[in-house]
Parts: C-alpha cells; sequence; structure tokens
C-alpha cells in the first residue's frame, strides 16, 4: 500500500502543478492498476487523503474529519458494491444456464406438424420466459390416424423443460395413433406420477382422429376443454371430459368421448394461457376466443392460429400472463 500512496502522491501533485490531459491519462492508468489489484474503494480514498496531507501539511481538521467520514461512507459502499456485482455475475451464469436449457428444450422437444391432405393443422406456441411450460406432440403413422397431444405442465423454468421431457418419452412410447385416448392418459399418468416430484403436475388433452371415417376420439386430464366448431350449425361446443390432472395419484381411469368431424368443421385446442386473460374470466375469456375465431373460418388452420394470437396480443397489451399455445384440426 505504501508504494501505491507514493506513486499516488506524485501523479496528484503532477495534475495540480499542471493540469494537463496528460496527467488525468496517466490518473485513469493508475486506477486501472488499483482494479487489478483489488483494491477497495475505501483504500483509494485514505490513498487520496494521506497524499494530500502529505502535499499541504496544515489542513484544517474539520477536513480531515470530512475524510473520515468519507471512508466510512465508502466502507458500505465497497460492501454493498461487491454484494451487487456478486448478484450481477449470478444473474449472468444463471442466464447463460437457462440459455443452454432453453435451446436443449427446443432441440428435445421440437414439435412437428404432419401435413395431410385430409385435414389442415396449424398451431402457435409461446412461452411467456425462455422455457417453455406447453407442450404439442403429433403422431402420425400412415393408418389413417392423426393423435394429438397438448399438455401443459402446474409450474415453470427447467423443473417444468424436465417434465415436459418426461410427457414426451411417454408419448413416443405410443408407435401407433390408433391408440385410445383414455389409455394413452393412463400411461402418461403412471409415468408421471412414479417419476416427479409431487408438487409437479400436467394437464393434457389428448384427441385422435380417424381419418377414413371421420370421427375424432378425445380425453382430458385436467385440462382447458377444448372448442369445436360446427360449419353445419355454426355453432361452438365445449369438448367436456372430466379426467384427474395426470401425476396426482397411481392408476386414474380417463373417459374418452367421440364426435363426427364435418366439412370445414375445427377444433381448437388452447392452454390456459389463452383463456386466463386479464380483466376477464374464464368464461368470457373463452367466448371472446370464439368470437375472434369465427370470422377467421375461412382462411386456413396455421393462418387462424396466428390471427389468434395476434389478436390477444393486442387485447393484452403485448403482455401475456402466461404461455400461450392454440393448436387447430380443420376439415
Amino acid at each position: 500500500m505504501e508504494q501505491l500512496l507514493i506513486q499516488y502522491k506524485q501523479i496528484l501533485s503532477d495534475y495540480i502543478s499542471n493540469r494537463k490531459e496528460q496527467n488525468l491519462y496517466i490518473g485513469q492508468n493508475y486506477i486501472r492498476q488499483l482494479i487489478q489489484k483489488n483494491v477497495a474503494p475505501e483504500d483509494v480514498i485514505n490513498i487520496h487523503r494521506k497524499a494530500i496531507e502529505e502535499i499541504y501539511t496544515q489542513l484544517p481538521d474539520t477536513l480531515t474529519h470530512a475524510y473520515d467520514f468519507l471512508i466510512e461512507v465508502m466502507v458500505q459502499f465497497g460492501l454493498q458494491f461487491r454484494e451487487h456485482q456478486s448478484l450481477l455475475v449470478q444473474q449472468e451464469e444463471l442466464r447463460i444456464e437457462m440459455d443452454i436449457a432453453a435451446n436443449i428444450q427446443n432441440i428435445l422437444l421440437k414439435t412437428e406438424m404432419p401435413e395431410l391432405e385430409s385435414i389442415d393443422i396449424g398451431m402457435v406456441s409461446e412461452p411467456i420466459r425462455k422455457m417453455n411450460g406447453d407442450y404439442v406432440y403429433f403422431l402420425y403413422d400412415e393408418q389413417n390416424y392423426l393423435s394429438v397431444a397438448v399438455a401443459d405442465v402446474v409450474g415453470k423454468g427447467v423443473p417444468a423443460a424436465l417434465c415436459m421431457s418426461m410427457v414426451k418419452n411417454g408419448l413416443e412410447t405410443m408407435k401407433y395413433a390408433n391408440h385410445n385416448p383414455s389409455y394413452v392418459l393412463e400411461v402418461l399418468n403412471n409415468i408421471i406420477e412414479k417419476s416427479v416430484d409431487d408438487s409437479m403436475f400436467v394437464s393434457s388433452f389428448y384427441g385422435r382422429y380417424d381419418i377414413e371415417h371421420g370421427v375424432f376420439t378425445y380425453g382430458s386430464a385436467g385440462h382447458e376443454p377444448a372448442l369445436y366448431f360446427s360449419a353445419k350449425n355454426e355453432s361452438y361446443y365445449d369438448l367436456n371430459s372430466k379426467g384427474l390432472l395426470l401425476g396426482v395419484m397411481p392408476e386414474v381411469k380417463y373417459p374418452q368421448f367421440t364426435i363426427q368431424f364435418e366439412e370445414n368443421d375445427f377444433i381448437m385446442i388452447v392452454t390456459d394461457g389463452v383463456t386466463e386473460l386479464k380483466n376477464y374470466d374464464v368464461i368470457e375469456s373463452r367466448n371472446l376466443l370464439k368470437k375472434i375465431a369465427f370470422p377467421l373460418r375461412h382462411l386456413s388452420a396455421q393462418k387462424m392460429c396466428e390471427k389468434v394470437y395476434s389478436e390477444l396480443q393486442k387485447l393484452q397489451d403485448y403482455n401475456l400472463n402466461d404461455d400461450f399455445t392454440i393448436v387447430i384440426l380443420k376439415k
């Protein structure tokens, strides 16, 4: 510290005598040296005080007291500053980890929509944060069956993403799309109940479409009811199906139901991020969703999804409360 004081005293004396830009530049380089040596802010003030006292031998006591006060203040400043810097480092490390986790999730949980002539498929899934708590899975085995699963984890972040990977693994054990929704939900429930924390649950809607006969069979595990639009009647119907959330308890049975899918009919499968809007209750949100989708029914399924998402974004001032997922199947 003594050597630092000698250097600083010389730099300060030169500046007081000359007050040139070069002297300031030398002072700035000196500060970089102090940073490299990890000198605390209060020690910098103390070096300055001692240099002043040696340059001006007859300083008033009041100025000395003022320096003492400043040193005490800077001690607290230094502690708070170092704590703040430590938090910034931790936040940056967490951000990097979240970016890596989000990229891994995008790779592991990537959803590919099948392209079929007999049915039009559209999807929008937007996370509110980096990690998406919603998941959509399609299965088409070219045997006249198309299945779709929409899942929503009760939770956020990395734990939710890990839980969703288990959902995907469970769905991938179904090699064929003709499995009954009730059976698929039972299998998923047993996997999740055994594999995840007791505080982690998953809601899911599972539908199977018989392409040859135009029959849509569905079941639900505590998920938001899908909306079925009948073009013939120009009316919406809720696809209600009572079933317990996945992972709550083992050996749960799930009911399933069927509807006849006619030309220009469509089904909207959504997560609660679509229906739990600010300033709207769930019923109002669902009615709003119907109102928005009705004039869009002539569009493709993908365009409908994008338009619905855009309209709801505007209504919520581009600040949705939850992960947003909508899937539309249109005949």
